[in-house]
């Protein structure tokens, strides 16, 4: 496991200072686990953003976030440049899903209250260099943990998914459960990405009309869940998953720091649509 390899758990006892950084002296093989999630979205991503950028400076040890998120439609770049991204936002909303700006690239994507949000944020000098490395570690990471519990997984794009991508994660070579894309920041990169553990109809009541609205053609049938096919909840999936990318230690999570919080709370218009 690339990202894992050689990285250290820090304790839920680890002493922080205000800004979220160990106040210990710091061994560079550690890694944070946080499992907390924020209410607002465009909160929690922005918290995602601040992490990323932290790590890249040297004042936060590497992190890996495992959180059960609400109902958002996060949207990329792409989606924003569309003609039909201002209909897109408005069936989201309707659907009953907060819309936000992704950090990542790629098309939109759903996470819901039955979803699992996975990411890592490492320091990297060159971040460009290691792109498919991290997609690599981060998809295989899940499709072994995710063989752990029974299923059928592995790595690829199916015909006609929702924001297809090279790295997404499907069973049985029918059903995509599971999408990453990559932000890169000075010093840093952010991998991250959605697990879907259950109700896959709710991928489909929001996609449905979000992607009619940006143009986009796409199989309904291929947005799948985990639940489909084996059986499982989030508390078996989560614990999975960070067996597999901390399977060296035993990590214990910890709690959100409230300054970046506090911090990631004023950034979040940011990835408000139409709050630029």
């Amino acid at each position: 496991m690339a990202l894992a390899r050689n990285l250290r758990v820090i304790p839920i006892d680890t002493p922080y200072d205000d800004a979220g950084s160990p106040s210990v002296p710091r061994n560079p093989n550690e890694v944070v686990v946080y499992t907390g999630s924020i209410d607002d979205p465009a909160t929690d991503t922005a918290l995602s953003g601040l992490l990323a950028e932290r790590v890249g400076e040297g004042r936060h040890a590497p992190v890996l976030r495992v959180h059960r998120p609400g109902r958002i439609l996060a949207f990329g770049r792409a989606d924003r440049n569309a003609p039909g991204y201002p209909e897109a936002v408005a069936e989201a909303r309707s659907a009953g899903f907060t819309p936000v700006e992704r950090l990542a690239g790629g098309r939109a994507a759903v996470f819901h209250e039955s979803t699992l949000a996975v990411s890592f944020a490492v320091p990297a000098d060159e971040p460009k260099l290691g792109i498919r490395e991290r997609f690599e570690a981060v998809a295989g990471g899940t499709v072994n943990a995710l063989r752990s519990l029974g299923a059928d997984a592995a790595i690829g794009e199916l015909p006609g998914e929702y924001c297809p991508g090279a790295y997404s994660v499907h069973l049985d070579g029918r059903l995509k459960v599971a999408g990453f894309g990559q932000r890169l920041v000075k010093g840093a990169a952010h991998t991250g990405g959605v697990v879907v553990v259950g109700r896959s109809d709710l991928v489909r009541t929001a996609l449905v009309p979000v992607y009619r609205a940006l143009g986009l053609h796409w199989d309904p049938r291929t947005a799948g869940a985990l639940d489909d096919r084996v059986a499982v909840d989030l508390d078996t999936v989560e614990a999975a998953l960070i067996s597999e990318f901390t399977r060296e230690f035993s990590p214990q999570p910890a709690d959100l720091p409230s300054e970046l919080v506090a911090e990631a709370r004023e950034r979040a218009k940011r990835y408000r649509p139409g709050t630029r």
